[in-house]
């Protein structure tokens, strides 16, 4: 099956937020074995949407729209398509209900222009809207499916999801894919280790891909079901899992700061962490993940001299002889901040982030992290390149790594 996907609305075209949804539904689709040709925008504008339509009609099976489905007068997708297949429009009583039901559920004053969005082409598939007041629509014409869903992803995520489970998953085969989240080894590193199983490996295929500082191994099998394609690729994770124990967070897909936060409660620890050049960025990863204030005490932002000193207790006598970006500036941090937080696990991080404050012997990119715990204190020197903010990710991911690592030290 070939699909192509259509965003309408004026504000993706203006760059006003981004279109995620094309993103999310491209990905899903590969999931499931559908091939993804082609992505438009376009705006609201009946003539412009006529015209992506007829040409999306020519040329694939599966058309999605986002977008277009609400109760104001420039929300026109539902109308256009219809108009185009000559169907008439009718209220669908179930669809005003639950309009008027989620909109008394916020307490505000019903706008009767709510209704418009429970006017559906006769003859198409209603999908129930659990999140929002727009449904969604499934039309089958000529051959082929249009599925209409609203714009706002928190309420086209859940919606596509369970679309796909009913229409989608029923054909004869799906593409599955895992995902294996890496950090700390080089990608042409990775690839000459792995060179074997790809070359060999056709269902399931292995797939590198690099971004945010770490490497995702996507492993895709085709299989009549998800339980056959899961079958195909465990022993491939297995494997792969063998040869990169160390470097290899989740098999799961996950990301390393969840890895972080249910390790730390699997092993009883709690984390605090001291800050300079990364700015909070670890304290926010880490209080991102649901359920992390069972395991996270503290974290602090001691950017200047002053407050590394009064806040983590290092030495005024220390910064003086060996400065705020040093190997002993960040044990202290770290002893410091696990000592005024009660915590297990305490982590200093300090470092030049630039694109200023470099000298000969402390260029830009230069990185201390420590990490101290009951039983030591070990510091480690990162040297990394790229503008700022690709540093302190980097710092970031680093310092996360770390803690990974020594939990699972302490889980054997």
């Amino acid at each position: 099956m070939n699909s192509e996907i259509i965003a309408v609305g004026t504000e993706l075209l203006m760059g006003q937020i981004a279109n995620t949804n094309a993103q999310y539904i491209s990905r899903k689709l590969a999931e499931y074995g559908i091939n993804v040709y082609y992505h438009s925008v376009v705006g609201d504008n009946t003539g412009r949407i006529l015209d992506v339509l007829k040409l999306a009609l020519k040329r694939s099976d599966l058309i999605i729209f986002t977008g277009g489905l609400g109760p104001t007068s420039d929300d026109i997708t539902k109308e256009t398509v219809a108009g185009y297949f000559h169907l008439d429009m009718k209220v669908h009583n179930e669809s005003e209900q639950r309009i008027r039901d989620y909109v008394a559920v916020t307490g505000r004053p019903f706008a009767e222009t709510n209704l418009k969005q429970a006017v559906i082409p006769v003859g198409s598939r209603v999908l129930t809207n659990n999140h929002g007041t727009a449904p969604g629509i499934v039309i089958e014409k000529e051959g082929r499916m249009i599925v209409l869903f609203p714009g706002p992803p928190r309420e086209m995520i859940p919606m596509f999801n369970d679309f796909a489970q009913e229409y989608l998953l029923k054909g004869s085969s799906i593409i599955y894919s895992k995902y294996i989240k890496m950090f700390g080894i080089p990608e042409a590193s990775l690839e000459e280790q792995i060179k074997d199983l790809i070359e060999v490996q056709t269902n399931p295929t292995i797939a590198p891909y690099v971004g945010d500082g770490e490497i995702t191994l996507r492993i895709t099998a085709r299989a009549k079901n998800i339980a056959e394609a899961e079958k195909f690729i465990k022993p491939v994770v297995e494997e792969i899992s063998s040869r990169f124990e160390n470097n290899i967070f989740s098999t799961e897909g996950e990301k390393l700061e969840k890895v972080v936060v249910e390790s730390l409660k699997g092993t009883g620890k709690r984390l605090a962490v001291a800050e300079s050049c990364t700015g909070g960025m670890i304290a926010s990863r880490i209080t991102s993940i649901p359920g992390a204030s069972h395991v996270f005490d503290l974290g602090l932002v001691t950017y200047s001299n002053k407050s590394k000193i009064e806040l983590v207790g290092v030495k005024k006598d220390t910064l003086e002889q060996f400065g705020a970006v040093s190997r002993e500036t960040a044990y202290e941090m770290a002893k410091g901040v696990r000592e005024a937080s009660g915590a297990d696990i305490g982590v200093g991080v300090t470092g030049i982030a630039g694109p200023s404050g470099e000298s000969e012997s402390k260029p830009v990119g230069l990185v201390y992290i420590s990490l101290a715990d009951e039983k030591s204190i070990e510091t480690w020197e990162f040297r990394f390149s790229g503008d700022r903010d690709r540093i302190r990710l980097f710092s970031t991911m680093n310092a996360l790594d770390l803690v990974r690592k020594r939990l699972k030290e302490i889980k054997k």
